[in-house]
């Protein structure tokens, strides 16, 4: 899951959709449940009238049933929520995790099944992407946007005379918006603390642009958790969490005074920004943080 801007929910979501539709409608979890496809398209309409005011889990899933006179099975119900567009609404404050939110239609709907919508949106979506992460390759599109390299390289054809395109290392294609900032190659990139499932992470399918080999199955869990990292060098060198002394920095490699200090900046900073928030807001995913090969860990105090 992750969070956008209301105002650009329409055109990712539209883009996805041919992903979704696949990996949810056609997952066995969803299936077995008997509805096809076309049943779906007849079914969301009402489901996004009867989300036009928020709705919990279990209202939704109550309405279900009676809609179609039979249980729904919980992950059956999952793959349906996760593909009709319906939106989480705020149960807390800012970085609160703890309640489950209840849902709402998204506004305004997005077209679906429509392949036109579907490439407009993915064209929409990959300027966006680019605007945040280029220069990129369009495996690295792909990647970001969960579609068919397929899809991707017919985006990028349509955009031709809107991307710039660039030699990247070992001869790769790279595409960026013309005139886009892009940095000196010794523009130094110093200590970060990103945050879980950061982007900057998961922006690229080559993850060792930012993630070491040897850290990648320490810093991505077997369930696809993206724990926090510690950034030294634009590299990630380490993971971090909050406790109640401070923020807990683990690196898996020595670190040199400088970056440490760095690194208490940034913890400092942090915990003034979490200071009215869920102050532990990883909590839940402490269980990780047993099966890490610490090397070295610091505690550095806000």
């Amino acid at each position: 899951m992750q969070a956008v801007h209301a105002a650009d929910y329409r055109a990712f979501r539209e883009a996805m959709e041919p992903t979704l539709r696949a990996s949810r409608l056609g997952d066995p979890r969803f299936t077995v449940c008997g509805l096809t496809p076309d049943d779906v398209g007849a079914l969301i309409p009402d489901l996004l009238d009867f989300t036009s005011q928020p709705r919990t889990a279990a209202e939704c899933r109550t309405w279900l049933e009676q809609r179609l006179g039979a249980p729904v099975q919980p992950p059956a119900w999952r793959m349906l929520r996760q593909y009709a567009p319906l939106w989480h609404v705020p149960a807390g404050g800012p970085w609160m995790f703890g309640a489950q939110p209840p849902y709402a239609a998204a506004s305004p709907r997005p077209v679906l099944a429509d392949p036109a919508a579907a490439d407009a949106g993915l064209q929409i979506l990959i300027r966006r992407y680019l605007a945040g992460f280029g220069p990129a390759s369009v495996p690295d599109m792909a990647q970001f946007a969960l579609v068919q390299r397929a899809r991707a390289t017919k985006a990028v054809q349509a955009l031709a005379g809107e991307l710039e395109r660039l030699e990247g290392p070992g001869g790769v294609v790279l595409y960026d918006l013309p005139g886009a900032p892009r940095p000196a190659a010794d523009t130094p990139a110093p200590p970060r603390l990103m945050a879980m499932w950061d982007n900057m992470l998961l922006a690229y399918a080559d993850r060792g642009r930012a993630i070491p080999p040897g850290y990648r199955q320490h810093l991505t869990r077997l369930n696809g958790d993206v724990l926090p990292a510690v950034m030294v060098d634009g590299y990630v060198a380490g993971v971090w969490r909050p406790t109640a002394k401070g923020i807990e920095a683990t690196a898996f490699h020595d670190l040199p005074g400088e970056a440490w200090d760095a690194l208490a900046a940034e913890a400092s900073a942090l915990t003034e920004f979490l200071a009215d928030r869920e102050p532990e807001v990883y909590r839940r995913h402490g269980h990780w943080w047993a099966k890490l090969p610490a090397h070295q860990a610091r505690v550095l105090p806000g």
